[in-house]
């Protein structure tokens, strides 16, 4: 198929990062997405303001490109969410075969949202309570792909993927101080075939979150910290939640909170199974290196943990493991997990 390059400065962008170019961007998408030839919306290496936008399909090619070499900034000042909706600062939703690739930069400008306590409250970030946007979401976007880019100072966390299939996201770098609070690296719900690859994510709360409703994750060569490590978890807010075959594997940790977690509540009616973890080295901050928390009711099965090597980054200090009603094997883990069979 044919290739149309549409650059974002032929339908108005400014790029002096001070005026809005937001409706450019509309402009762009409107003509990228009805394009029957493949798109490719090039972003040049500009500084571009935008406000909370949209971006929806589905659109008419089964391919579009959106090739980033600027930087993208969110407004710093709240008021520019006060007639849209505060969950998201880029949404991308129902588009399919949509690819995300350049050296570009999202800049979310977060520090005006770090200091609203709610935001230090994880169960009430968690139940939606807080209004902080996240830096960019996909909803319903299959065969997704995001590489290369990089993602700063978010107003929560940087990316979320819900209800997509089939995404590869490869060589991004992710930011943001280790003391702003929920900025999540990326956070994953509802969603299958997920593959994760190959990225720096250096945050204020878990590197990577998995949460209900996913399956087909599989995540390597990650490097985290800091942070809160690679979690499947915060599961059972909404009552029946199940996520199933998980694979991380080869990714260093580094002054984590923690590093292998599984959170789930107590009392919630949830069931994971078949999670791996593999080949992770690093340092953490607590004591309790290793977390295993599972639903009373329904337990966590098939947990397989090999070649774990997570020490204390103070010495002096002993880590530990814990489990609750988790259930596999464990082999080759420092410390040791005795609440799982070798």
């Amino acid at each position: 198929m044919s290739e149309t390059v549409l650059n974002v400065m032929n339908y108005g962008a400014i790029g002096d990062g001070k005026r809005d170019d937001s409706q450019a961007f509309l402009r762009v998408w409107e003509a990228a997405c009805q394009t029957t030839h493949v798109p490719r919306v090039f972003i040049p290496n500009r500084t571009f303001l935008l406000k909370p936008l949209t971006f929806s399909g589905p659109c008419k090619s089964s391919l579009i490109y959106f090739q980033i070499m600027g930087k993208i900034v969110a407004p710093n000042s709240k008021n520019a969410w006060s007639d849209r909706p505060t969950n998201t600062w880029l949404f991308f939703y129902g588009i399919n075969g949509l690819s995300l690739s350049g050296s570009g930069q999202f800049d979310g400008q977060g520090s005006i949202w770090w200091s609203n306590p709610c935001l230090h409250n994880s169960a009430q970030n968690a139940a939606g309570k807080c209004k902080a946007p996240a830096v960019v979401t996909f909803k319903r976007c299959n065969n997704l792909k995001i590489n290369g880019l990089t993602s700063i100072n978010p107003m929560n966390n940087h990316m979320q993927l819900t209800t997509c299939k089939n995404v590869t996201i490869s060589h991004i770098r992710i930011n943001a101080p280790k003391n702003s609070p929920n900025t999540d690296g990326i956070d994953i719900a509802n969603s299958h075939s997920v593959k994760i690859r190959n990225s720096v994510i250096t945050t204020g709360d878990d590197c990577i979150a998995i949460s209900g409703g996913s399956s087909d994750i599989d995540i390597s060569g990650i490097f985290c910290g800091p942070g809160h490590g690679i979690s499947v978890g915060a599961l059972g807010h909404g009552g029946y939640d199940v996520v199933e075959n998980v694979k991380v594997y080869n990714c260093t940790f580094k002054e984590t909170l923690t590093g292998v977690r599984i959170k789930s509540w107590q009392t919630s009616a949830v069931k994971v199974s078949d999670v791996s973890f593999t080949s992770i080295v690093g340092t953490s901050n607590m004591d309790q290196v290793i977390n295993l928390s599972c639903s009373k009711s329904f337990g966590c099965t098939n947990i397989v943990l090999d070649r774990i090597d997570i020490s204390l980054a103070t010495k002096g200090r002993k880590p530990f493991a814990t489990c609750i009603n988790a259930h596999g094997k464990a082999t080759n883990t420092k410390p040791a997990i005795k609440c799982l069979l070798p």
